[in-house]
């Protein structure tokens, strides 16, 4: 999974997308991906009492087809549920169970806010095949459908649809924020 499959496949598209399914991928986990402290713990303490955030309190900035800058809010909490938003509709092909999409993402983790991942970054996207079923994590595999071709989302995915007690470098109970954008549909 190249790096996607480092931190994807590490966190669902990585996690989920860990799984992010073909055999180019590398595993969730690769040794290319970051490591992520135990500050996590600490964070998610001191953000409980704050209501939960919803997709519009995380701002991200450039256009589709360019690189993202995702920023995570510090005045409300992780939501417990998959958040998706899209940031631009997309015009073409729509994004359907059993298609393959070709992705670029950028990935940030919730509890530090750092960015973790990022096909941008390698300079190559990361083909999404068989959406729905595909070997990566829930969250991408549910907030991928309905997506069109030109099209940017917005994915908040809590622990239980990434990577729940960790792994790949992901901390456990992390919530990954993702912009997505669908590439190529097939």
């Amino acid at each position: 999974m190249r790096t996607l499959g480092t931190a994807l496949t590490a966190v669902a598209l990585v996690g989920g997308l860990a799984a992010c399914g073909n055999s180019e991928q590398a595993s969730a986990g690769s040794p290319a991906g970051p490591t992520i402290g135990t500050s996590s713990t600490a964070a998610a303490t001191s953000t409980s009492a704050l209501p939960a955030c919803t997709a519009d309190d995380i701002k991200v900035d450039g256009a589709a087809g360019s690189k993202p800058t995702i920023t995570v809010p510090d005045t409300c909490s992780p939501p417990k549920a998959l958040l998706s938003k899209d940031l631009v509709p997309g015009s073409g092909k729509e994004v359907v169970a059993g298609s393959t999409v070709d992705t670029h993402y950028d990935l940030v983790t919730w509890s530090d806010k750092k960015e973790l991942d990022s096909s941008w970054s390698r300079g190559e996207t990361f083909p999404l095949e068989n959406v729905g079923q595909a070997a990566v994590i829930e969250g991408w595999n549910e907030g991928v459908v309905g997506m069109k071709q030109g099209g940017r989302r917005l994915l908040v995915i809590p622990p239980d649809k990434g990577y729940g007690k960790g792994g790949n470098g992901i901390a456990p109970n992390e919530t990954l924020v993702f912009v997505v954008d669908a590439v190529t549909v097939r």
